[in-house]
């Protein structure tokens, strides 16, 4: 069943994805942009594009106005203070919810957050992305929520991940820390199937859910390494970078950042994020509410990713899609 889908970050990586996926499954999409990002709306998608950002009420009310349900996946993964994470990641999600409950009815309300939130004394990310958490689940007397907490997220166009991906496609693997760390992972085409099937649900208020591909265990750095040299077909030379390295590197960045003026990715509390032993997800209880299950394995996203060739995903998906119109 069409709906009329509320969207905010659709400039951005999971966002764009997010917006494709949507409008490809017939919804109809009004997605914010802010008045700086107006060059980066895709012109081939059929989307209500409504200028505006997280800090205007108003806008927000304009967005969400008529709307079946909400997916708020726009936040911020770069910064230098806690200032920085909240006014986006925290008093964003605030203001989405004012607007949201000020409809009547109140439209469904997903949350796209972070497996980092499991642990908020990490960093300030982390900690933003939990106490948006908290904000929604305190503020949403009247509208039936849902947030996902997904795991490392990548693709084409994801601009974190990807640097090292490619260097390990040129043959060498930069190993961070310990190297002891285990986390899952999740391709962008099963995230975006994934909101579809939320959609499509209606016994999910109030849960919150982590994302991963379906490997069970999740993987190590090495792992990645390993699937990357046996796409490639040669070996990847593992370089290992000390956890003392990375946290100098780290403290340099974050005194440069705070005297430039500019948002880091590098911090401390990224090097501890980056240092947490377990970042594995259970994909359990959103495959019993929902019946998701993700279609693209690790190999299979890294070749989409890192050689351009089409992700399995995409094929089940638009099959499932031809299915329903049909």
């Amino acid at each position: 069943m069409s709906q009329t889908i509320a969207l905010t970050g659709a400039t951005g990586f999971i966002g764009g994805a997010l917006a494709q996926r949507l409008a490809a499954s017939g919804h109809s999409v009004h997605a914010l942009v802010r008045p700086a990002s107006v060059h980066k709306r895709p012109d081939e998608l059929d989307i209500r594009w409504i200028e505006g950002d997280l800090a205007d009420l108003e806008s927000l009310r304009r967005l969400v106005r008529g709307a079946d349900a909400v997916v708020h996946c726009a936040g911020t993964v770069r910064g230098a203070t806690r200032s920085q994470f909240d006014r986006i990641n925290v008093d964003g999600v605030k203001r989405l919810v004012q607007a949201v409950g000020e409809q009547q009815p109140a439209p469904r309300f997903l949350l796209l957050s972070s497996v980092a939130a499991r642990q908020p004394h990490l960093s300030h990310y982390a900690a933003s992305k939990r106490q948006g958490e908290i904000v929604l689940a305190e503020g949403a007397v009247n509208t039936a929520w849902t947030i996902f907490r997904p795991c490392a997220v990548y693709g084409p166009g994801e601009r974190e991940l990807l640097p090292l991906f490619r260097w390990m496609a040129r043959g060498i693997a930069f190993l961070p820390g310990a190297g002891q760390a285990r986390f899952s992972m999740l391709h962008i085409d099963d995230l975006a199937e994934a909101v579809v099937r939320w959609l499509e649900s209606e016994n999910t208020p109030g849960r919150t859910y982590e994302l991963h591909d379906g490997h069970p265990d999740g993987y190590s750095q090495q792992d990645i390494a390993d699937t990357v040299a046996k796409l490639r077909a040669a070996p990847v030379i593992r370089v290992k970078v000390p956890a003392f390295f990375l946290k100098a590197l780290a403290a340099f960045n974050l005194v440069f950042a705070l005297a430039a003026r500019y948002a880091p990715m590098l911090t401390p509390g990224k090097v501890r994020e980056l240092s947490h032993v377990n970042w594995v997800c259970d994909n359990g209880p959103l495959n019993a509410d929902t019946g998701w299950v993700p279609h693209i394995s690790l190999a299979q996203g890294l070749e989409h990713t890192l050689w351009g060739k089409t992700a399995p995903g995409k094929a089940v998906h638009a099959a499932q899609e031809k299915r329903k119109k049909v």
